[in-house]
């Protein structure tokens, strides 16, 4: 018998005294905190993800381009990865080297790459949340742990929602889900923070308008 074949007759033997017809409980949880109009949302979003460390820049769709090409010069990237359906016109001004995303690029490989931009599923206010679902624009998880620079693009208001469970109804359990708040990060038992241990050290998220 296997360990989870142990664990569901544990279950089913817990339950074998509970009525059929036992009422459940409902757990009346709140779907977001308080109201607020989509331009308090989004404010709100940019605050958490200052809050987890995350360096958030704000632009509309005409200066993405240009934004883009300053944040990788500064952060001195030769090499980003590219995502397969990256919008092409983002990165129309940029010139470091894109490699792109492969089943044969290798950790070693994506090691040796600078940075890496992504768009994003969708994007929670109230946890400065970015969730990445592997479509086109985001490419595979990989990409995004490696790398030791991430910069992703969220649309606003459209892709920020208030709420985890706001958030959940728009997406597909069944994807590969990233859910990332601020850069990574971990402390050992004296509370060191030490970041970029579990991926990238630098999270530049940039809110689109337009």
């Amino acid at each position: 018998m296997s360990s989870r074949e142990r664990i569901l007759g544990r279950v089913r033997r817990a339950l074998a005294d509970v009525p059929a017809d036992e009422t459940p409980v409902l757990r009346d949880y709140l779907r977001e905190h308080g109201r607020r109009g989509a331009a308090e949302t989004v404010e709100l979003l940019a605050e958490n993800l200052a809050d987890y460390r995350a360096i958030v820049h704000r632009c509309t769709d005409a200066r993405l381009p240009e934004l883009l090409m300053r944040l990788l010069a500064a952060h001195g990237s030769r090499s980003m990865v590219v995502p397969p359906e990256l919008p092409p016109h983002w990165l129309t001004t940029v010139d470091a080297t894109r490699v792109h995303d492969r089943a044969a690029n290798t950790p070693r490989d994506l090691d040796r790459v600078d940075s890496v931009v992504t768009g994003c599923a969708v994007a929670v206010a109230e946890t400065g949340t970015i969730v990445l679902d592997g479509s086109p624009d985001q490419g595979r998880r990989r990409i995004t742990l490696v790398p030791d620079h991430h910069v992703c693009v969220v649309r606003v208001p459209d892709q920020v929602v208030s709420s985890v469970p706001q958030a959940l109804e728009r997406l597909d359990p069944a994807r590969p889900l990233t859910w990332i708040s601020g850069p990574s990060a971990t402390s050992d038992i004296e509370l060191d923070r030490v970041e970029g241990v579990h991926g990238p050290r630098t999270l530049e998220v940039v809110l689109v308008e337009g």
